[in-house]
């Protein structure tokens, strides 16, 4: 799908949707991490969408992407077409988003934007907002997950770990990386991983905005990791870095892929090697 078909960029500022909040093929989706943030003041024409529904919800891996059939039932009740432009944001600077992207990637659906800083953002700029609750108007969407690679299996990243061109971004907090905190049966990360915390690509001062994507890429450059390799990235249940995932993508990283399977089920397996 090229770009020129999509009616607006990866990335767009508020100042760009609200010139578009009346076009016919716009889906705008609110998944907050708090419900109240849409109850409080939603971008007008933005249906609520509970992020628990991104998730699996049962089994050993409860955090994994869920199965076609659910994913069918979830676009449908949300009135995904072919056709449709989604358009996601949150109250958190771009983790449920995120990850409701990287979903549509890996069901082939690419006509997708992420609302730049979110709702702080969009309140930041002093655009309209609308306490009316909106109600889908319900679609017949058949999900298929066309897209596999955009996301790795805990099998696959074992057998990879110290390939060349290929690396790990790690987007929980410095003292999870370090193994002195979580909730797992095991802490620490995955051999070779590298740490930058999710909030460190958000910008404090432009409400949660991505950072300047030039500084971005020098500090990842820094870490190891450049837009020619092949970066899988998690956190402990794959909605940070459904940001970091995100990020990677605005970035040029072509080959960014996301382990759902995250921290929750590598860091609970007796199996899995682990550095502190």
């Amino acid at each position: 799908m090229s770009s020129e078909e999509n009616l607006l960029p990866l990335i767009v500022e508020p100042e760009q949707l609200a010139e578009h909040l009346d076009a016919p093929q716009l889906l705008i989706v609110d998944v907050p991490l708090k419900a109240e943030s849409y109850q409080d003041g939603h971008v007008p024409g933005a249906v609520f969408l509970d992020y628990c529904r991104l998730l699996r919800g049962e089994g050993e891996v409860p955090n994994e992407a869920p199965s076609p059939e659910a994913l069918s039932r979830l676009f449908s009740s949300l009135g995904l077409t072919r056709d449709t432009h989604v358009v996601a944001y949150d109250d958190e600077g771009g983790g449920w988003a995120g990850r409701l992207l990287w979903t549509l990637e890996l069901i082939g659906h690419s006509r997708y934007s992420y609302l730049n800083g979110g709702i702080h953002a969009w309140r930041q700029a002093g655009q309209p907002l609308s306490q009316e609750p909106v109600e889908p108007r319900p679609s017949n969407y058949e999900a298929e997950i066309l897209h596999p690679e955009v996301a790795i299996d805990r099998a696959e990243l074992q057998e990879r770990l110290g390939e060349k061109g290929f690396a790990i971004w790690d987007a929980r907090s410095p003292g999870e990386y370090r193994g002195e905190k979580g909730e797992n049966k095991r802490l620490g990360h995955i051999p070779g991983a590298v740490n930058m915390e999710w909030t460190d690509a958000m910008d404090k001062q432009r409400a949660l905005r991505i950072r300047d994507y030039a500084e971005l890429i020098t500090e990842l450059e820094a870490l190891g990791l450049t837009p020619d390799m092949e970066v899988v990235t998690h956190c402990q249940s794959h909605h940070r870095s459904g940001f970091t995932w995100l990020v990677g993508k605005a970035l040029g990283f072509e080959k960014i892929r996301g382990y759902a399977g995250s921290w929750k089920e590598w860091g609970n397996r007796d199996d899995t090697p682990i550095e502190k």
